[in-house]
This record gives C-alpha cells, structure tokens and sequence, in this order.
C-alpha cells in the first residue's frame, strides 16, 4: 500500500506513516544505500529488515517532496540517533507491525507508534509515576498507557543521548484524554532540563506520538 499518511505541522514539520506490504527487494532497487548503510543493513533479517528498509525509502520520499532530489543516507550518530548529514532536519523514526512512521523537523524531535495491545500492564509500573498513573482513567486505561509508553519514547530519541531512566527522569504532564491531544513533557537528568510539546493521535488501534524540543 505504500504511503498512508503524510502531513506538515503548524512548525513546519513532516509527518509520514507507510504501510509495509513490499518485499525487501521494492526498496533495494529504490535506494542507493552507501557502504555504512549496507554494513548497517547486513546483518537484517526478516521483518526487521523491510522495517530498516521502508524507514528509508519513506525518509526519502518526504525529502523528495520537500524538493531535495538526491537521496540523503540516514547515519548514525556516537549514541546511535540518526541524522541526516548535511541538512537542516532532526529525523525520528519508529515502527509497530506493519506501519512505519518517520518525523523530520528542524528541531529535536521525537516519532512512536505503537499497536495497542493490553501486555503493556506488565509494564506500566517500570515506566510510569505515580501521579501519571493516578490519571488513568478505567475505559481509556489502555490507550492512555500507550500514550505515556509513546510520549516517553518519543522524549527519548529526541534526547537522544540514551541513559535516560523512563520513570525517573521523563515526565509527562497528565492530559484529559481524548483521542487526539497536546501535552507537555519534561526530561531532568544532572541538573539539566528539557521540555517537550507533546502530541498525539489515535487511529486504528495505533497510537501516535510525536515531540518538539521547546
């Protein structure tokens, strides 16, 4: 299917979200992969290789419709956040089943998706606090515990610096849950603080969030 959702922010950002259902070989042919990509690539089988692959190829497209005609190779970085070498754009990218979502920004962004699925329980107590888990509420518990899993990972790889502790150093201003919203999130890590606008949709049962450096 291809590309299932593209749209621009207020801030001029990009979101994107394709629909895995090619074979590996779709986006070979479509992407000039440099040689630290196909090292990176090798070692992929499967499921988490199409993932890598169309997480590129949708990278690719929303440069190309952002006027940029030659395809830039996703690198990267010491701590393993990924860039694009030679533009102005954060990029993000995440992946849940079939669906890959890429943001790309001109600020420290964060992207998660994830299928809802009730497992996410035996986690809740690892990465929430106390006060986000006192606005849970019984009939969007779950949505709401994939919101704040999101919101938290999406912080993160806008943070991008790893050694980050989901419940101790990542809050998420509890929101009156609808099925689309903006919240504010918080990172405190060494006497350091970042805040976040953070967002987030419902479709399907997927939830989406996405962050922006304030």
């Amino acid at each position: 299917m291809g590309l299932l959702i593209k749209k621009t922010l207020e801030n001029g950002s990009t979101i994107g979200i394709w629909r895995m259902e090619e074979v590996a070989w779709f986006f070979t042919q479509r992407l000039d992969l440099q040689e630290v990509e196909l090292k990176e690539l090798s070692p992929l089988k499967g499921r988490r290789q199409l993932e890598w692959l169309a997480s590129r190829y949708l990278v690719h497209e929303m440069l190309l419709a952002k006027g940029m005609e030659d395809r830039i190779p996703v690198l990267k970085d010491e701590f393993g956040k990924p860039h694009l070498f030679g533009t102005p754009f954060h990029l993000s990218f995440s992946h849940s089943h079939e669906l890959v979502a890429v943001i790309l920004s001109e600020k420290p962004s964060g992207i998660d998706i994830q299928a809802m699925v009730p497992k996410i329980e035996v986690l809740a107590k690892k990465f929430m606090r106390p006060e986000e888990m006192q606005s849970l509420r019984p009939e969007t518990r779950l949505q709401q515990l994939h919101f704040y899993w999101g919101a938290k990972e999406a912080l993160y790889k806008a943070h991008g610096r790893k050694q980050l502790d989901f419940r101790e150093h990542i809050l998420i201003q509890p929101v009156d849950y609808q099925q689309a919203g903006k919240t504010t999130g918080i990172i405190e890590k060494a006497e350091n603080t970042w805040q976040f606008e953070v967002f987030f949709e419902q479709f399907w049962d997927y939830m989406l969030v996405w962050c922006h450096l304030i």
